[in-house]
């Protein structure tokens, strides 16, 4: 069984959640955000690796997928996020957890079907999609929907497949697997 922790990194909140896969089937695990606070940066980052550290020996996921870094408002927003970013992706390797990472679009797309869905379209699906009661809150619904698109994706070899078209049949309809050493 696949479990994946899904990471919303922010430098004053961080969102998370957590599924299991049975097949092709999500199930909610639990999900919840990290107040940072308003400490000092290095008070702040210490307070997320801690408390994602805590998430991670608690529901001892196998996998982890985070959010890529997006273009930001400016730079020292995009510095902040990036160290956020950094510890989160720590945490996950200091547990030994392989990490993905995925573009908010790609999420997006992955949850409602086009990538330029609104906050409260990814919030709806990812409640309809994990059987959710509740609303588990902004960042923590984009936590969820950041594990389902990382359960929803090709992991292993098959994530790094290239496929070209064979150069005997350019009608579609053969296709090889293209040498990536090529």
């Amino acid at each position: 069984m696949r479990v994946i922790l899904g990471i919303d990194p922010g430098s004053v909140k961080t969102g998370w959640g957590v599924i299991a896969l049975e097949g092709s089937t999500p199930h909610y695990r639990a999900s919840g955000i990290l107040k940072l606070g308003q400490g000092t940066m290095a008070e702040r980052l210490l307070i997320l690796h801690d408390g994602l550290s805590d998430v991670l020996a608690t529901y001892a996921p196998n996998e982890a997928a985070i959010e890529e870094v997006f273009l930001a408002k400016n730079f020292q927003s995009a510095l902040k996020l990036g160290q956020a970013r950094g510890v989160a992706m720590l945490a996950a390797g200091r547990a030994n957890i392989p990490l993905r990472e995925f573009a908010a679009k790609t999420v997006k797309q992955a949850i409602c079907g086009q990538g330029q869905a609104a906050k409260a379209q990814v919030q709806n699906m990812v409640m309809k999609t994990l059987k959710l009661t509740e609303n588990p809150g902004e960042d923590a619904a984009d936590a969820l929907a950041i594990a389902l698109c990382a359960g929803y994706s090709k992991t292993g070899d098959a994530a790094h497949a290239r496929f070209r078209l064979s150069s005997r049949s350019r009608s579609g309809s053969r296709w090889r697997m293209k040498d990536e050493s090529a």
